[in-house]
């Protein structure tokens, strides 16, 4: 008896190309010493004490130099890479930069809320000058800067302003069935078809949980995050959202809540009973009112959607059975 062999189905062709002199002499660069950011972003506490710069890169090599050095500027309480994001936890306000090439080259200077913007303030040496006036200065996003002289030996600063905004955690679980689907990739579609400038999409993360027996397989919640710039983008973000779920999911049993809050601080013990037995979901639903969570859709689902809420933004972590989640601030 022949056995059927299996057959690849070419969908895309690469077309190779090589490039000739004359296309190498004619190559033309606009600005030549500028990279762009991709985007800056400001998420604040309510009370304007402590916000989170989120820096968006084009080169995640200039990215990592930038993490290297501005973690050692007073202002910055934590700094760490998400992808190709940089986050600062900073307190706002202002301090003295003591720049030193090489040793601490680069740095932010200062974080000021106004209304409903952030002012923040670069300043570096040399190619970190560069990095702190016209590379952030021309990120989309920023609604007006001002920067001085950079590049070579010079030591440079800029100022940019960005909108403030606050923090919308979606944490969602159960959206597929025995037979279809998969919560975090239907999460993360349906997230990037909702990023807009007024509500960024900014990180999406697995949390993995207590193999219970409902589970579809390998019993994994998705927390999303995005940074709104006022009620009226959050109120649309989350109808939008409740919409596309219940179109696309294939479980009867989502859940889908939402906390507007800067970080999810009183669910850390919560977290991690689900992610060590099994929880009821009268109890679930006991702590998402206790900490002015909001369930949207309260299938069981919302067990591992609420647990997943503190692990925005460490997708690294949330993956691994077992890992104590660290205190924000």
């Amino acid at each position: 008896m022949q056995q059927k062999k299996e057959g690849f189905v070419i969908t895309k062709h690469i077309n190779a190309c090589a490039l000739d002199n004359r296309q190498i002499e004619e190559l033309t660069l606009d600005d030549p010493y500028t990279v762009p950011y991709r985007g800056i972003y400001a998420v604040c506490d309510a009370k304007n004490e402590y916000a989170e710069i989120i820096e968006h890169s084009n080169c995640y090599s200039g990215a990592a130099w930038s993490l290297y050095h501005y973690a050692k500027a007073p202002l910055i309480l934590k700094a760490r890479p998400t992808g190709n994001m940089i986050r600062y936890l900073v307190k706002t306000g202002t301090s003295k930069l003591e720049l030193k090439a090489s040793v601490a080259a680069a740095g932010i200077e200062s974080v000021l809320v106004q209304g409903d913007e952030v002012e923040i303030t670069y300043a570096g040496l040399g190619g970190g000058g560069v990095g702190a006036t016209r590379c952030r200065a021309f990120a989309d996003g920023v609604l007006r800067y001002r920067i001085s002289e950079s590049g070579g030996e010079r030591c440079a600063k800029g100022t940019v302003v960005i909108p403030r905004r606050d923090r919308i955690l979606i944490g969602i679980d159960d959206t597929d069935s025995k037979d279809t689907g998969a919560t975090w990739t239907l999460t993360h579609n349906i997230a990037k078809e909702l990023d807009c400038p007024e509500a960024v999409y900014l990180s999406h993360a697995l949390v993995q949980l207590f193999p219970v027996p409902e589970k579809t397989q390998n019993c994994m919640s998705t927390v999303l995050e995005f940074g709104c710039v006022d009620e009226k983008a959050k109120t649309k973000l989350v109808e939008t959202l409740k919409k596309a779920l219940l179109k696309y999911s294939a479980s009867k049993e989502t859940g889908m809540v939402v906390l507007k809050d800067f970080y999810a601080k009183g669910l850390y013990e919560y977290s991690t009973r689900c992610r060590t037995e099994r929880v009821s979901k009268e109890y679930t639903l006991r702590c998402a009112e206790e900490n002015g969570v909001e369930v949207i859709l309260d299938g069981n689902g919302v067990i591992g959607a609420l647990a997943s809420l503190p692990w925005f933004g460490r997708p690294e972590e949330s993956i691994v059975p077992g890992t104590e989640i660290k205190p924000f601030i």
